[in-house]
């Protein structure tokens, strides 16, 4: 089925996924670093103390996650919408009434929980789990909600704080989330998901294993996959995080920069709608291989260059890789271990994404305090690709071998 087709047998459920990606934004790195200027100065902070801050509360929603995902197996979907979308609300009402630095670690706990962590994991998830003929094309639309919000928000950002403040604009994304999503999420799953693509539970002596979070911990081919997967995550993350110094240390303008993400919302959205249809046609196993080389080409231009033109073909490469990598990734784990458990297995998974998108903030703004250079990091996350490119080739030809 082609995506016009699709999307209007079953445009309610797309939307929803689509409305989730795109508000789980209020807890994603490439947002809340847009505040990163405001916050340390306010609090007086460096670098090296506001990564410290957001790593070490990342760490612990990302070990949340591990636990509270799997309750997506067993919770109805709606409802368990509803429980996220107030604990994100909450997580910008907590972040906006910060009154010291120490609650900062709270604060950024119940963002990247409730936004990076569950909004995401429940999008994902819902639409790996309903559909099965469009598993590709409907992780593509869903997805897509990401950088269509990341086009229009950065610049809705910077003008927010410039007329209101900080506090008053992170505010602003809770009420939102109340005022616009929780009526969607009501209105859009009135219907129910699309039961007609749901596969029945195979029961009996020859039917497929069900795989739970321990069975996966003790499978070779997880380890192949999460060590490069978690490339993007972790080098994505750090540059973003960081996107403030990024600019300040190559002498572009900060308005010109924010403009920079619909360069890399484009080139998402494009390579998402591309690749969804190739997953369908020859799945994400084979495609594994071949998403991580582009982030390669972002490195190499941000390592090499300080003509602001770079932020462009930075974001743009980076869009590309992230528009294909949560798809295929998304995609791989159903394929692998089928997804009648798909809750646990994507909660393990995205809480080691969450996990990798904690770490690099810590250690990149600790380089920054001892005088490492955006360029050097650039080199060296380099190494991290090609090693990680050569890892994912290997893990497909053992995937393909043990299906």
């Amino acid at each position: 089925m082609s995506y016009l087709p699709f999307i209007r047998a079953h445009w309610r459920f797309l939307l929803f996924g689509f409305s989730l990606e795109g508000f789980s934004s209020f807890g994603q790195t490439y947002f809340i670093a847009l505040f990163s200027g405001e916050i340390r100065g306010e609090f007086d902070l460096s670098h090296g103390d506001f990564g410290l801050y957001y790593s070490v509360a990342t760490l612990a929603s990302g070990f949340t996650v591990i636990w509270l995902g799997r309750k997506i197996d067993h919770i109805p979907l709606k409802r368990f919408t509803v429980y996220v979308l107030f604990g994100l609300a909450g997580a910008c009402a907590l972040t906006a009434a910060t009154p010291a630095a120490i609650f900062l670690f709270l604060a950024f706990f119940a963002l990247r929980l409730a936004g990076q962590g569950m909004m995401t994991h429940v999008a994902v998830t819902s639409m790996v789990r309903y559909f099965s003929r469009d598993r590709g094309k409907a992780l593509a639309i869903a997805t897509l909600g990401m950088p269509v919000y990341q086009a229009v928000l950065p610049l809705a950002v910077v003008a927010g704080i410039a007329a209101i403040g900080w506090r008053a604009t992170y505010a602003g994304g809770g009420f939102l989330l109340l005022a616009v999503m929780l009526p969607l999420t009501f209105w859009l799953l009135r219907g129910g998901p699309p039961a007609e693509d749901v596969p029945a539970a195979p029961t009996g002596p020859g039917a497929p294993r069900r795989w739970g979070q321990r069975d996966v911990l003790r499978d070779p081919r997880f380890y192949m996959v999460m060590p490069a997967a978690l490339a993007p995550a972790f080098i994505v993350t750090g540059f973003l995080f960081h996107q403030v110094h990024l600019v300040e240390t190559k002498g572009w303008p900060m308005e010109l920069w924010a403009s920079g993400f619909a360069a890399y919302a484009g080139a998402s959205l494009l390579a998402t709608l591309i690749v969804g249809p190739l997953i369908d046609r020859f799945s994400a196993t084979v495609l594994l291989p071949f998403y991580l080389p582009v982030l390669a080409i972002a490195l190499l231009s941000l390592a090499l260059s300080d003509d602001p033109a770079i932020i462009f073909v930075f974001m743009g490469a980076t869009g590309v890789t992230t528009g294909f990598s949560m798809a295929i990734i998304g995609a791989l784990w159903a394929e692998v271990y089928g997804v009648h458990t798909i809750g646990s297995i994507r909660a393990l998974s995205s809480a080691l994404m969450v996990l990798a998108s904690a770490l690099s903030p810590g250690i990149m703004g600790w380089m920054i305090d001892t005088g490492v250079t955006m360029e050097e990091m650039a080199w060296m996350a380099l190494v991290y690709v090609g090693l990680g490119t050569v890892l994912l080739a290997l893990a497909s030809v053992s995937i393909r071998r043990s299906l």
